[in-house]
C-alpha cells in the first residue's frame, strides 16, 4: 500500500510539473517574439574553427549609417516664414522636415500644410531641390525649396 501511494504521489507530481512547464512555455512563446537566425547581425555569428592553431580572423561588421542633419535658413515670404531641415543618411536625402511654415493667415497655414508633404516626397524622390512647384502654393514652394537647397549646399551634397 505504501508503495502504491508513493507511486501515485510521484506520478501526480510529475503531471503537475509537466502541465506547468507546458503552460509556461506556451505563454513565453506567444508573448515574446523570437527573431529567426537569419536576421541576426553578422557580428553575432561565430567564425568557423581554424585547424592550424592560429586565431581566427575577426569577422567583418557592418558600419553604422552616417546620419547628419542640416537646417536651411529661414526664408521670408509675404505669407510668413519657411525653414526646412534636411536629413542625409550615408550621402542620400532621407528626410526633409519643415521646421517653420507660412502662418500669416488661416489660408496660408492650410496651403502650407497641404504643400509640405508633397514637397517632402518630391525632394526625397528627386534627391534634390530641383522639383516642380505645388499648384496653389507658389510662395511656400519657392521658400521650401530655397531652404532645402541651402541646407544641401551647407552639407556639400552633390546629389
Amino acid at each position: 500500500m505504501r508503495r502504491s501511494s508513493t507511486a501515485i504521489v510521484g506520478v501526480g507530481s510529475a503531471a503537475v510539473l509537466v502541465a506547468g512547464w507546458l503552460a509556461g512555455s506556451a505563454r513565453f512563446t506567444t508573448d515574446l517574439p523570437v527573431a529567426p537566425a537569419t536576421q541576426l547581425p553578422i557580428a553575432e555569428k561565430t567564425p568557423p574553427p581554424t585547424d592550424a592553431g592560429t586565431s581566427p580572423l575577426p569577422t567583418p561588421t557592418e558600419a553604422a549609417p552616417v546620419v547628419v542633419a542640416f537646417n536651411g535658413p529661414v526664408i521670408e515670404t509675404k505669407y510668413g516664414s519657411v525653414q526646412v531641415q534636411v536629413v542625409l543618411t550615408d550621402g542620400a536625402i532621407t528626410d526633409a522636415i519643415a521646421l517653420t511654415l507660412t502662418d500669416s493667415s488661416e489660408t496660408s497655414v492650410e496651403v502650407s500644410a497641404r504643400a509640405a508633404p508633397i514637397l517632402r516626397e518630391e525632394v526625397l524622390a528627386a534627391q534634390s531641390a530641383g522639383v516642380s512647384n505645388v499648384t496653389g502654393a507658389t510662395y511656400t514652394t519657392q521658400a521650401y525649396l530655397s531652404s532645402v537647397q541651402s541646407a544641401l549646399d551647407a552639407a556639400g551634397f552633390m546629389g
